[in-house]
């Protein structure tokens, strides 16, 4: 059986910037150390963290009811509102969040300061989304997840909107949104800001996924971008599974199977993929 691994899989810049600042920080034995929230949405290195005495601090949480110490900001990103009540709560911080989504947070802010409408598309639940709604400077901000709420948008054709989206949004369906809501005749400047990872990623698993009898699409159950290579190679192989771990693939199911392509989000550790591979070239 021929198993074919796409090269842009697993760990993104953004999130192996993130784990390698979280690392060095253990060196310096910091009391108190803690992420906010879980670092990245893989339960195999929020564990390992863990081991090494890395406290998580919950996101829901008022930060004053921690012990101070130092806080590192995940790759996602959070709120200006909850940066400052970090540090308000007396705890150092340490900012890892990805630069690509930094940028997006200093975008926002200028083009509210200036009175744009931003329209952010993208997922209203994922902590990433989160953090760029809070750098909005005022409450003319829209956030758009799928066909339905961009042909039920109900702007006012007088305003000038600003549109950015979640860096790991799908692209095929940025380019859907955007044309619907420019059809209605809104006046948008639409700045395509999914990263060029995000996009490397998504175009390969689909090439792969038409060309394997099986696709293996390996993730964190609440890795948003995992789900999204999931969804793209189901549309191009019928026969794609979402796993975990090498745990969770089921060799004893008989399979007439000449080629399996495998594909990881970006959160996803080299250790896991390696060992689906090799399990598959058993």
């Amino acid at each position: 059986m021929e198993v074919i691994l796409a090269k842009h899989a697993g760990f993104c810049f953004g999130v192996k910037r993130a784990l390698d600042i979280v690392l060095e920080e253990t060196k310096k034995n910091n009391s108190n150390l803690y992420t906010f929230g879980p670092l990245i949405h893989n339960e195999y290195v929020v564990n390992m963290l863990a081991e090494k005495g890395v406290l998580m601090m919950e996101e829901d949480k008022d930060p004053s009811s921690y012990e101070a110490g130092t806080v590192v900001i995940r790759s996602h990103g959070v709120t200006e509102a909850k940066l400052n009540e970090i540090k308000a709560a007396g705890h150092k911080i340490v900012d890892a969040t990805c630069p690509f989504v930094a940028k997006i947070h200093n975008t926002v802010a200028t083009q509210s300061r200036d009175q744009k409408h931003i329209i952010v598309l993208g997922d209203p639940d994922h902590p990433e989304v989160k953090g760029i709604v809070g750098w909005c400077k005022t409450d003319k901000i829209s956030v758009i997840s799928s066909e339905e709420e961009a042909n039920n948008f109900n702007g006012n054709t007088n305003e000038e909107y600003y549109l950015v989206a979640q860096t790991t949004f799908r692209v095929k369906k940025f380019k859907e949104l955007v044309e619907i809501l420019k059809q209605k005749g809104y006046n948008i400047y639409a700045l395509n800001t999914i990263c060029n990872a995000t996009e490397e990623r998504q175009s390969e698993a689909a090439r792969i996924a038409g060309e394997v009898d099986v696709m293996l699409v390996i993730g964190g159950k609440s890795s948003s971008n995992s789900q999204k290579l999931y969804e793209i190679c189901r549309e191009n192989c019928k026969d794609t599974i979402f796993i975990q771990t090498s745990d969770d693939l089921d060799l004893s199911v008989p399979r007439s199977i000449s080629r399996v392509g495998i594909t990881a989000g970006a959160s996803t550790p080299d250790i896991i993929i390696e060992e689906v591979t090799k399990k598959c070239q058993k």
